[in-house]
């Protein structure tokens, strides 16, 4: 007889034990998201971050920009110069216009637009002010020697080339058209890569931009 009372003793405890377990500390679901890379649609990841070069560059607002003004914010970059006769303030008129709802998808992390120049010799801190303004005032323009552009750009993974003499006042500057995308840490993590269209200019697609950008600018990471 007293061993079925500790038998029984013994059932109702682990009956209890159950009980108490899935009450008071309940299983634990997991609750891991699928990696960003796999979340977005049209941006082109890199296989992994990627440093930028160090630099300290001039803004048009006079004041100076270094890798630490990336921090803490997700970064939206371009590669141009402000006599491009076509692709930079085509680009930039449209980023302009899918800020607004950029905007609305920031929950953890602010989002700036960076337009790089690499046309040091003719894109003054003036002229860059007076141009990215006309934009929009919360875009940031940047400038310097080609000594610190020409490494900044290609960690980017993007590129740029005077193909002309400077003697012509009108000299174009051959450069990527591609938006980069740099995350909090200051790491670039991918682009969105102009589609070539046989007698369409080659752009980043905004629509592309819109679609995947609130994705990241909701994770915070």
């Amino acid at each position: 007889m007293q061993q079925k009372w500790v038998a029984l003793i013994a059932v109702l405890s682990l009956a209890l034990g159950v009980y108490l377990a899935l009450t008071i500390a309940p299983p634990s679901i997991d609750t891991d998201e699928p990696p960003l890379s796999a979340q977005t649609q049209y941006l082109n990841w890199y296989p992994q971050a990627r440093a930028l070069s160090e630099f300290e560059l001039s803004k048009h607002d006079g004041t100076k920009m270094t890798n630490k003004d990336l921090q803490g914010q997700w970064t939206l970059a371009f590669v141009g110069y402000t006599f491009c006769p076509d692709i930079c303030p085509v680009t930039l008129a449209e980023l302009n216009n899918i800020y607004p709802q950029l905007q609305k998808g920031v929950s953890n992390t602010p989002l700036k637009v960076w337009f790089l120049s690499v046309d040091p010799d003719r894109d003054t801190v003036e002229r860059l002010n007076e141009y990215v303004n006309y934009f929009n005032p919360d875009f940031v323009a940047t400038t310097g020697p080609h000594t610190q552009l020409f490494p900044l750009v290609r960690s980017m993974g993007m590129m740029y080339a005077i193909s002309e003499s400077t003697d012509n006042p009108n000299y174009l500057v051959d450069h990527s058209a591609s938006v980069v995308v740099i995350n909090p840490q200051g790491n670039i993590v991918g682009r969105f890569k102009p589609e070539h269209t046989p007698g369409e200019m080659s752009i980043s697609d905004v629509d592309h931009i819109l679609a995947d950008m609130p994705i990241l600018l909701s994770s915070g990471s």
